[in-house]
């Protein structure tokens, strides 16, 4: 089903979090101009989305999530997510064979250090390697190099389903969604109550996102990938409600679970739980630090941000009318 509405209310996220935020004031703005130097010195972006993307501000997002980062540790996951936006922005104009390839590029270059096919992507990507790999953490590393991939199959499948104009159901939505992780062994990070934690982690970040991206998706005319379409279709409602259900009832449950799993956390030792702890801490800060920075950055609300942080009404463009 599709709304009708012109406008609708974003739910108070920020109302239902019991996390701090918190902000990395002090390496921000050297380590963004290091960065963002380096992510246009390739070119790599399409000209129809250089305004868009170097408007995106998407160093800003890892000084609101990684608050407690060094210089290098921030300039390093400075790079890291201007990559991914790099690519999330070029697979947005490719069929499911271009976003696959694309992804390919990526991952082959993060692997293996002899590989290049002489491409900008494969070239940053190197460089983020090595960058990456100044930090003795090998687990956490080789979880890293997983989750790429899961993320890539992730931007992949949405670039099939938005050539077949496919909506998927909402629980097939959201394991795609799932797909998009201190260096604790694997025996920790995998137990079952930290892969909760990560789990719900995950998906109060892209239950903020997709309400804040709505918008433009919309007007850009591929709004297929997002939980308020997927609600309209599987629930038969207007916007207004989808963004009741995604906002209100489902987020709320995964915070109280959150917190309920946190309680639940069993000990490995006064050493490894200070680093646990940390773990779940960073977990927590990327959850508030995401929803803050999505109103200060310009890349959903276009300068409205402060606007619609304070009264949470999105008033919809009309189909093609917005900056790529």
């Amino acid at each position: 089903m599709s709304s009708t509405l012109d406008s609708f209310v974003l739910p108070d996220l920020l109302s239902m979090l019991p996390f701090k935020h918190s902000f990395n004031s002090t390496h921000y703005e050297p380590a963004m101009k290091e960065s963002s130097a380096w992510v246009n010195s390739y070119d790599i972006v399409p000209e129809h989305k250089r305004a868009y993307f170097e408007h995106g501000d998407t160093e800003l997002v890892c000084a609101h999530v990684y608050p407690y980062a060094n210089f290098d540790e921030l300039r390093t996951a400075m790079n890291l997510v201007d990559l991914l936006f790099v690519i999330d922005d070029v697979s947005d104009d490719q069929d499911g064979k271009g976003a696959s390839e694309t992804g390919q590029v990526f991952l082959s270059a993060l692997r293996d250090p002899d590989w290049h096919d002489g491409s900008p992507l494969a070239q940053m990507t190197k460089e983020l390697r090595e960058r990456l790999l100044q930090f003795n953490v090998p687990a956490c590393y080789n979880r890293l190099l997983k989750h790429c991939e899961d993320y890539i199959n992730a931007v992949t499948v949405e670039a099939e389903l938005r050539e077949r104009n496919k909506v998927l159901d909402p629980e097939a939505y959201a394991n795609v969604r799932k797909r998009r992780r201190l260096d604790l062994p694997d025996e920790m990070f995998e137990h079952p109550i930290m892969t909760r934690l990560h789990i719900a982690a995950v998906d109060m970040v892209w239950l903020a996102n997709d309400p804040y991206s709505y918008n433009r998706e919309q007007a850009m005319g591929h709004p297929g990938n997002n939980i308020l379409t997927v609600l309209m279709e599987s629930e038969h409602c207007d916007l207004q409600t989808a963004a009741d259900l995604a906002g209100g009832a489902r987020f709320k449950q995964i915070v109280d679970q959150f917190q309920a799993d946190k309680a639940l956390l069993p000990s490995w030792g006064p050493e490894m739980d200070a680093i646990v702890a940390e773990f779940v801490k960073a977990l927590e800060t990327w959850v508030v630090g995401n929803i803050v920075w999505s109103f200060e950055t310009t890349r959903y609300f276009g300068d409205l941000g402060e606007e619609v942080k304070r009264t949470r009404v999105v008033q919809l463009y009309p189909k093609h009318e917005v900056d790529h």
